[in-house]
């Protein structure tokens, strides 16, 4: 596919409705308990804004993705028409609210329509996948359901150099990792799903029927054990990527990292066993996460 042309004309000039596109997108930030954009109280304003617009699509997609009520073909058809309208904003006027929001982003950062569509591909797979069979064909569909995100900030934030994306893929993949990590047996018992890879779980003897029971075994322990242990390691690798950053948004970006290496640390400190109880850190864990974050960041680099 070609990429389509910027439409110009959209930043800096509010086109008729703006203000209700932009409502649309706060929306749906107020209606999802999550830590996308909502972080960055810190940031600009029109920064603010677009990152709400991407979270917006963001949730759009997923939600579609997701939807209980539809079967997987109804679904694969309301991703094809969103994408449909996505594509309108780099050429024409999307009909969707929180896409016209999304196209004021996309024309005052020149935003790249691929992570968008690859955000996208990775619900299409969702309606036909529920098993990876190697750990890089669970990285491939992270290439598709995660980085993307942080490619969208990125872009917000007017980064598109090598380096600094190699950062933020591999946060965003950590972050992904160790979120399957913390719901192996829900991810199976509700939506049919196993993340840990086929070769891995032959490897150790581990059955599916052994990932519904209620505790863990030693055989399904070590294998959380391991996928956890690469989970932290791209959080480890991705993790210095706060200091690239301007200021106002630094705090934001240490707080992605620091919430996944919390989480493969409460995995490990119930033993790997992930059936019996969810890790989470609740409201009064974030708390002490921010301000020991904070902390940290006050004292310098480290």
């Amino acid at each position: 596919m070609s990429r389509p042309g910027v439409q110009r004309g959209r930043a800096g000039v509010p086109a008729p409705g703006a203000a209700r596109d932009r409502d649309a997108a706060a929306r749906a930030v107020r209606e999802h308990d999550e830590n996308f954009p909502v972080a960055f109280a810190l940031a600009p304003r029109d920064v603010r804004a677009d990152m709400r617009a991407v979270y917006a699509f963001c949730r759009g997609t997923d939600d579609l993705g997701d939807d209980p009520a539809a079967t997987p073909a109804a679904r694969l058809a309301a991703l094809g028409a969103w994408e449909r309208d996505l594509l309108r904003c780099w050429d024409g006027e999307p009909e969707d609210p929180r896409l016209r929001a999304l196209a004021v982003a996309v024309g005052r950062r020149r935003l790249d329509p691929d992570p968008f569509l690859r955000l996208i591909e990775a619900n299409r797979m969702d309606q036909h996948t529920t098993r990876w069979e190697t750990h890089e064909d669970l990285i491939h569909y992270c290439a598709h359901s995660a980085t993307p995100v942080g490619r969208m900030v990125l872009g917000v934030l007017g980064y598109r150099d090598p380096w600094r994306t190699a950062l933020s893929d591999a946060t965003c993949e950590g972050l992904q990792l160790v979120n399957f990590w913390q719901d192996v047996r829900r991810d199976l018992v509700e939506r049919d799903r196993i993340y840990l890879p086929r070769e891995d779980m032959d490897a150790l003897g581990v059955r599916e029927a052994d990932l519904r029971r209620a505790t863990a075994t030693p055989a399904v322990r070590e294998l959380i054990a391991i996928s956890v242990g690469r989970a932290r390691d791209r959080l480890l690798t991705g993790a210095p990527l706060w200091r690239f950053v301007p200021r106002r948004v630094a705090l934001d970006l240490r707080l992605f990292s620091a919430g996944g290496l919390w989480v493969c640390d409460a995995i490990a400190r119930q033993g790997y066993d992930t059936l019996a109880s969810r890790p989470a850190p609740g409201r009064r864990g974030r708390i002490l996460m921010i301000a020991g974050v904070v902390r940290a960041m006050m004292r310098g680099p480290g």
